[in-house]
C-alpha cells in the first residue's frame, strides 16, 4: 500500500462513532474510495459511503479503543499498490505491507496497529537493462527496458498506463532505486520502475480473446477431464477436509504459468504457515530455481481484521493484471472467496444495508463477476499477450453447494471442481467428484490436446467419461441386488472403472513423482486401461470368465504408472500393454 506524503495529507475531520471495523466520521473532505487514517493511531482506512456530512470509513486494522473525537486524515487518493521489481519472493498482508518488513521493524510476528511500509522497497537498487534509444516514440503501456527482477522472472519497465508517451529524450543504463527516473520524454513525462494503480479499477487492455491454451496442472483429474484454459475462471468448492486447500497449493507449485499470485483470504493460519514455510522450500520444476521465485503470497488470515479480507483479492489480481501487462501468464489463487464474501457481509450489516439471501449483500454477485471478469486472455495495450487464470476456492457451509456464494461463482466460472467429502473419507484424493465438475473449455482446448499430445485425446478422453457414467449407474443397482447378480459384461465394466478411478482419477500430492503428472503420462496411463478394457471385452466374448480375466499378473502394474519417473513411463507402459495382452489372449 502507498503511503502518501505529509502535504497530500490534510486534517480534516472527526470520528463520530464506531461499530466494529466501521467507522463513521463528520467535516471529512474525502471522496469514494480513498484511503484515510482513522484516530490517534492512524489506522489504515477506505471510504465506503458519503452521506450528506457523514463519511463512513471501513478500517483494516482492529479498532478497540478508538473513540469518537479523534482525527481522521484523508489522503485523497484511492486504495493503490505499489508495483514494480520486487513483488515476487514477496509476503504480503491484505493491503500490500509485506510482512517480513513489518515484522523486522517491530521486532515480533505480532503487528502493532498503525504501522505500515511500501509494498516494495524504495530504498534497494536494481540493474537497469534499456529497450528503447534516444529519439525513439513509446505510448502508454510500451516496454522500455528489463529488470532481472529474480532468478526466474525478467521484469519489463513500462510507461504507465495513464501517461501519453512520447520521444524518449534522456534514458540510461545501470542500478537505480525504484523512485529513480530511468527514461525522460520529450513533453516531461519521468518513467521509474514503480507504478501505482488502484487496486478496484482493471488495468487496461486491447482486447479480451478466447483462450486457447491449457493451463495444464499435472493433475490428471483435471488435465484429462475437466481443463481451465490460459485466461480462464474455475471454482472448488468443497466441504471442510475435502483437499481445497492441498488441491489450490498444488496448483501454485505445478500449474505451467509464468507467475503465480497466491491470496490466503481468511483461512486458518496454519493452512497459511504451510504454504509460507514450504514455498521457499520448493524447487519450481519449470525451471529448477526456488518456487517462490515466481510467486507473490498475501497473507490475510482469519485472526486479521475482516476489513483487510476484503480488499485482499483486488490487491492479489492487480499484481496478476500488472505482470499480464509484461505479457506472462499468471495463475491467481483465491482461498477463499467465501471468507471473502463473509467479510462483506459483515461490513454490510454493520452498514445496516438491507440483507440479501442469507444476509450477503444484495451486491454479492456484482462484486463476484468483478472480480472474475478481470480474469481473461488479453492483448495488451503494448502489443504483448498475457493473461490472469483465477482459480477460486468457496467453503460452503456443510458442503452446501446451493448457498448464495457457491450459486453465483457457479453463474460466473467455466469450469467447476466439486470436492466430494464422500471421496475424501475413502482418501480418494484429489476428491474431486466427476459426476458433478464439467469445464467449458473442453471443446476450444481440444486443438491443443491433440495438436500437442495425442490425436485421438478427445476420444479417449470421452471413452473415459462414459465408463465413469455407466459405472455410476451400475453402483445404484449393486447396492440393491449385489455385485454377483449382474451379468459378466457389466461386472468387468466395474473393473475397468475401478482402475480409472484407482489408477488414473487418484493422485498422491506427497509423492515425489506421482505429485505431478505431465498431459502426456495423463494419456499414456489412460491408454494402458484403455487397452486392458479391449483385450478383456475380446477375452470375454471368447468365453473366458471376469474372475480369471481380472486375476491376470500383469494387471496390478496399472496402478504402478503414475509412480513410475517420467522419462521412464512410455517404456513401462508399451511393456505393460504387451504383457496385458498376451496374458488375455492366452486364456482363449
Amino acid at each position: 500500500m502507498s503511503q502518501a506524503t505529509e502535504s497530500d495529507v490534510r486534517e480534516d475531520g472527526v470520528i463520530e462513532s464506531v461499530s466494529g471495523p466501521v467507522v463513521t466520521a463528520k467535516d471529512l473532505g474525502a471522496r469514494m474510495n480513498d484511503v484515510v487514517y482513522v484516530g490517534h493511531e492512524g489506522l489504515m482506512g477506505e471510504v465506503i459511503e458519503i452521506e450528506g456530512n457523514l463519511t463512513t470509513i471501513q478500517v483494516y486494522e482492529e479498532t478497540s479503543g478508538v473513540s469518537p473525537g479523534e482525527p481522521v486524515e484523508s489522503t485523497g487518493a484511492p486504495l493503490s499498490v505499489d508495483l514494480g521489481p520486487g513483488m515476487l519472493d514477496s509476503i504480503y498482508d491484505g493491503v500490500q505491507r509485506p510482512l517480513d518488513v513489518l515484522e523486522e521493524k517491530m521486532g515480533s510476528a505480532f503487528l502493532d496497529r498503525g504501522v505500515d511500509s511500501p509494498g516494495i522497497d524504495l530504498e534497494k537498487t536494481w540493474e537497469f537493462e534499456p529497450e528503447v534509444s534516444e529519439g525513439d516514440e513509446v505510448e502508454s503501456g510500451d516496454i522500455v527496458g528489463i529488470v532481472p527482477e529474480t532468478a526466474s522472472i525478467d521484469h519489463k519497465v513500462m510507461v504507465p498506463p495513464d501517461y501519453e508517451g512520447g520521444e524518449v529524450v534522456s534514458v540510461e543504463s545501470g542500478n537505480f532505486t525504484v523512485e529513480e527516473t530511468v527514461v525522460e520524454l520529450d513533453n516531461g513525462e519521468e518513467i521509474q520502475m514503480r507504478q501505482e494503480w488502484p487496486v478496484r479499477e482493471a488495468r487496461p487492455t486491447v482486447d479480451k480473446q478466447t483462450p486457447t491454451e491449457p493451463l495444464t496442472s499435472g493433475q490428471r483429474i483435471l488435465d484429462g477431464l475437466f481443463p481451465l484454459a490460459k485466461g480462464g475462471t474455475a471454482a472448488i468448492p468443497g466441504p471442510f477436509g475435502s483437499g481445497k486447500t492441498v488441491a489450490q497449493q498444488s496448483l501454485a507449485k505445478f500449474a505451467d504459468a509464468d507467475i503465480v499470485v497466491y491470496i490466503g483470504c481468511g483461512e486458518r493460519g496454519n493452512e497459511m504457515t504451510e504454504v509460507i514455510d514450504d514455498f521457499p522450500e520448493l524447487p519450481d520444476p519449470q525451471t529448477g530455481n526456488d518456487l517462490m521465485a515466481r510467486t507473490c503470497l498475501i497473507a490475510n488470515t482469519s485472526n486479521m481484521p475482516v476489513a483487510a479480507r476484503e480488499s485482499c483479492v483486488y490487491t492479489g489480481i492487480t499484481i496478476a493484471e500488472f505482470y499480464r501487462d509484461m505479457g506472462y501468464d499468471v495463475a491467481l489463487m483465491a482461498d477463499s472467496t467465501s471468507r471473502w464474501a463473509e467479510a462483506m457481509r459483515e461490513i454490510s450489516s454493520r452498514l445496516e444495508e438491507m440483507p440479501g439471501e442469507e444476509g450477503y449483500p444484495a451486491y454479492l454477485a456484482a462484486r463476484l463477476s468483478e472480480f472474475y471478469e478481470r480474469a481473461g486472455y488479453f492483448e495488451n495495450i503494448n502489443g504483448t499477450e498475457g493473461s490472469v487464470s483465477v482459480i477460486g476456492a468457496v467453503s460452503p457451509p456443510g458442503g452446501d453447494f446451493s448457498e448464495p456464494v457457491t450459486q453465483n461463482t457457479l453463474r460466473i466460472v467455466k469450469t467447476f471442481w466439486a470436492l466430494d467429502a464422500d471421496l475424501a473419507e475413502r482418501r480418494h484424493f484429489p476428491a474431486i467428484n466427476w459426476d458433478e465438475s464439467y469445464s467449458l473449455y473442453r471443446d476450444q482446448l481440444d486443438p491443443w490436446f491433440t495438436d500437442n499430445v495425442a490425436d485421438d485425446w478427445p476420444e479417449q478422453r470421452q471413452w473415459a467419461i462414459d465408463v465413469l457414467d455407466e459405472e455410476g449407474e451400475l453402483q445404484e443397482i449393486v447396492q440393491l441386488v449385489g455385485k454377483d447378480a449382474l451379468p459378466e459384461d457389466q461386472q468387468l465394466t466395474l473393473e475397468v472403472a475401478r482402475f480409472l478411478k484407482e489408477a488414473w482419477l487418484q493422485q498422491n500430492a506427497l509423492h515425489d513423482v506421482d505429485r505431478y503428472c505431465p498431459p502426456e503420462k495423463t494419456y499414456e496411463i489412460l491408454g494402458a486401461i484403455k487397452t486392458f478394457n479391449d483385450e478383456a471385452f475380446d477375452a470375454l466374448d471368447a468365453g473366458v470368465p471376469v474372475d480369471e480375466i481380472t486375476d491376470i499378473d500383469s494387471l496390478p502394474r496399472l496402478n504402478r504408472i503414475g509412480t513410475t519417473p517420467d522419462d521412464e513411463a512410455e517404456e513401462f507402459v508399451a511393456e505393460l500393454e504387451d504383457d496385458i495382452t498376451e496374458e488375455l489372449r492366452s486364456l482363449y
